[in-house]
């Protein structure tokens, strides 16, 4: 079974099974668009924390001091979530969850949680928020080539071409869109698809631990290994080689878009795509999840005022139809029947 990005990268729900008639699954359907666009508000507040606003140069606040932020004030709900999930399988009689594991799934939480989030965080610096989406979105090609790569997964015609199509929108952007503007678009570009590239990487070597640990205690471990390295990296940076009197003085402003980033583009949609997935399933809460990146865009033009011009459509819609039809062909490659040739005997 394919793992799911979102069950991957967010605390999910440690809930009964739902219910899945008419209502439920409109309520589902419901969740999982709202718990994308909470999803996509994250570019917006990581640019809005970065403005010139209150005295303070253009990106002024640090990567790592948003991190720090966005984490601190998400961690007491993931370490609730994880104790939960261990008292859950304690009562059900479980037999205890092998530490090895929970303490490889922190490990690989440095990848997927800090490095990957820190080239995110510090590469939407030098571009806009609506190319970082795009970017971003382009995720599942790596899963591609990697898994092809590393993993022995087989190369399809469908998915080659959905690459093709999807990289195709993206060079159209950057060929003419008025939205591949930035400080420094090159380098911020770079970040953003080393993010993705990483993060692939991190889907990949997790299914494994997700199949032993489950989801609930896989994301909480990887979350708060994470965690004590963001801490230890504040803690250089800004106490040991720094002034955190700097971090402690900072705007009200900033404090509260951390505080917006941590409940509404980390926790609130964590819960929501999990109840979602719960009554309409992964494959339909993932087709939702499609519109990210035109959430991304109406929230940019909106609150940021960021550019948007007719190529800049045409290239993002070239590449959502191209992330689209890789999607297709690949869960149509899962779901189809192994080639059974009868045997010959010569």
């Amino acid at each position: 079974m394919k793992t799911n990005l979102r069950e991957v990268t967010t605390a999910p729900l440690l809930a009964a099974e739902q219910s899945v008639g008419f209502g439920g699954r409109n309520l589902g359907y419901i969740l999982a668009l709202l718990g994308t666009v909470f999803f996509s508000m994250k570019s917006i507040f990581v640019k809005l924390i970065y403005q010139p606003v209150d005295g303070m140069a253009v990106n002024g606040v640090e990567a790592i001091t948003i991190m720090a932020m966005r984490l601190g004030f998400s961690a007491p709900i993931y370490v609730l979530i994880f104790w939960l999930a261990l008292m859950r399988r304690k009562r059900q009689g479980l037999a205890p969850l092998q530490k090895r594991d929970m303490a490889l799934a922190a490990i690989l939480g440095l990848l997927g949680y800090y490095i990957c989030a820190w080239l995110d965080i510090e590469g939407i610096k030098y571009i806009t928020a609506q190319l970082e989406r795009l970017l971003l979105f382009t995720y599942p090609i790596f899963v591609f080539i990697f898994g092809a790569m590393f993993f022995g997964k087989p190369l399809t015609k469908g998915t080659v071409l959905a690459v093709f199509i999807a990289y195709a929108g993206i060079g159209l952007i950057f060929a003419g869109g008025d939205i591949a503007v930035g400080i420094n678009v090159p380098l911020g570009s770079a970040m953003i698809l080393a993010c993705a590239a990483l993060f692939a990487f991190f889907q990949l070597f997790a299914k494994p631990m997700i199949g032993r640990l489950g989801s609930p205690v896989f994301t909480c471990c990887a979350m708060l290994g994470a965690g004590v390295m963001i801490a230890l990296h504040f803690t250089i940076e800004n106490v040991v080689m720094g002034d955190v009197s700097e971090v402690l003085s900072l705007p009200p402003r900033i404090w509260i878009l951390g505080i917006a980033l941590a409940f509404f583009s980390t926790l609130l949609p964590s819960f929501m795509v999990n109840l979602a997935i719960s009554r309409v399933g992964p494959q339909a809460t993932s087709a939702v999840g499609m519109i990210a990146p035109i959430s991304t865009i109406m929230l940019a033009i909106y609150i940021l005022g960021e550019p948007f011009a007719w190529i800049d459509g045409v290239g993002t819609l070239i590449t959502v139809a191209g992330i689209g039809l890789y999607t297709y062909f690949d869960k149509r490659a899962i779901s189809a029947p192994p080639n059974l040739s009868p045997a010959t005997d010569k």
